[in-house]
């Protein structure tokens, strides 16, 4: 289990590590609109499991939602900070 500031620091040190086994690394390095993608694809996916599923499988899409959603921050050059102040 982690916080989802520890994932955000994990997906940032991949990232400016350059990890080229990460597909989350790939797909950021693709730009935002690869991203961006995921996050409409996860957020439909969260919204169905949590429509029609039980709660862990809606637990189990609403984290990869946030996953990728950090993916976005990182890609967009957004810091937990700048959404933070907007909360």
């Amino acid at each position: 289990m982690k916080t989802f500031e520890e994932l955000f620091l994990e997906l940032s040190t991949k990232v400016q590590a350059g990890d080229t086994t990460s597909g989350t690394v790939s797909a950021i390095s693709q730009g935002i609109h690869s991203v961006g993608k995921k996050v409409v694809e996860e957020a439909a996916e969260a919204w169905m499991a949590a429509e029609h599923e039980s709660k862990e499988r809606a637990a189990e899409e609403i984290s990869q939602l946030l996953y990728w959603t950090q993916a976005l921050m990182i890609a967009s050059d957004v810091s937990l900070d700048d959404v933070y102040r907007k909360l």
